[in-house]
């Protein structure tokens, strides 16, 4: 079994990442998964996407006794049918990551470093904010913005965001793990502070939100 870590956070939140290492019918066996699903994941032609939704589905029996169904509301947020707790989903090709808590709200993202994030300083990112990179690390500070960006995104359940406008991430510098502010401008003009946690790992960039 490929749970990588699992970590208990001080605000009462689970995060589990699993690196996928099995195949799609080890995967298979090491989940319980209901046959609408099962149907839904056969039909993705791409075998790294099938074995991502599968390595969501193991992770989630290893974090919970009993069978859990999985749904997601309309806007594509993730929420669990049988259980009173809110959780966030993200997954490269080589990992999935989950975030768990009972009563407030989560967003997590995950990043390959081996990715080109320049699009994202076009895209994503405020001109302060390009004002703000190392050349040293430009790809990995790239990275970081965007999953943060993206793990507020998932927190807020918002519709047609704008990253570069909405989204504004504090100054920062990478250094392995740490904690990012940053602030989601709703279209109505209210502002909402966050507090973000990241961390790299094996060429990766994990950031989460919780509250």
């Amino acid at each position: 079994m490929a749970l990588t870590f699992k970590k208990e956070l001080d605000n009462d939140a689970t995060i589990a990442v699993w690196e996928i290492t099995e195949t799609e019918d080890e995967l298979k066996n090491l989940s319980s998964i209901p046959s609408d699903e099962m149907e839904e994941i056969s039909y993705i032609n791409s075998a790294s996407l099938r074995k991502q939704r599968l390595a969501v589905r193991a992770l989630l029996s290893q974090l919970f006794d009993e069978k859990v169904y999985l749904s997601h509301h309309d806007n594509g947020k993730p929420y669990l049918e049988n259980m009173v707790t809110n959780i966030s989903i993200t997954h490269t090709e080589k990992y999935v990551a989950i975030i768990l808590h009972d009563v407030e709200e989560v967003g997590i993202d995950i990043e390959s470093l081996d990715r080109d994030f320049s699009v994202v300083e076009l895209k994503a990112l405020s001109d302060e904010e390009i004002d703000d990179l190392d050349d040293d690390k430009r790809n990995e500070q790239l990275a970081i913005y965007w999953c943060a960006k993206e793990a507020i995104f998932k927190r807020v359940s918002g519709y047609k965001v704008d990253f570069a406008e909405q989204i504004e991430v504090e100054r920062f510098h990478p250094h392995g793990e740490g904690e990012l502010e940053a602030t989601f401008i709703h279209k109505d003009g209210y502002e909402e502070e966050f507090e973000l946690n990241y961390l790299t790992f094996d060429h990766h960039v994990l950031v989460w939100v919780v509250g």
